[in-house]
């Protein structure tokens, strides 16, 4: 006989990470400790290869992690963006339509400052 996995009842307030690279879109959500939650990222949402990294695919990785949050009875959440790639909007958005709440977006994008020498531009 198969036990149903319980579910842990967590506060009503966390935090979404959204890290968006030029290849997939990863979205976390943790609890205000920084344990997490639940994650779902544009792999997980059934798609391979090139079209990970759209911002269709960042939609359906976020509109899932939310829902596996709601589950856990969050309602209100603060957004962290990492990355610059294109599933930053789209994952925001769909976090909201998904019935989260966001109340803070917090926006950790690296810049270097002249730091390192990029890599050499592709010749195709």
């Amino acid at each position: 006989m198969l036990k149903k996995k319980k579910l842990k009842k967590v506060g009503k307030i966390g935090i979404a990470n959204i890290h968006s690279t030029f290849n997939n879109t990863i979205v976390t959500i943790c609890d205000l400790l920084g344990n997490t939650l639940c994650w779902a990222s544009s792999g997980t949402a059934g798609f391979k290869g090139a079209r990970k990294e759209t911002a269709f695919a960042a939609q359906m990785a976020a509109r899932n992690a939310a829902v596996k949050a709601t589950e856990f009875g969050l309602e209100k959440v603060a957004v962290v963006i990492k990355g610059r790639g294109d599933g930053r909007e789209p994952a925001l958005r769909a976090l909201k339509s998904a019935g989260l709440n966001i109340f803070a977006i917090c926006d950790k994008i690296r810049l270097p400052h002249n730091g390192c020498r990029p890599p050499k531009r592709r010749k195709l």
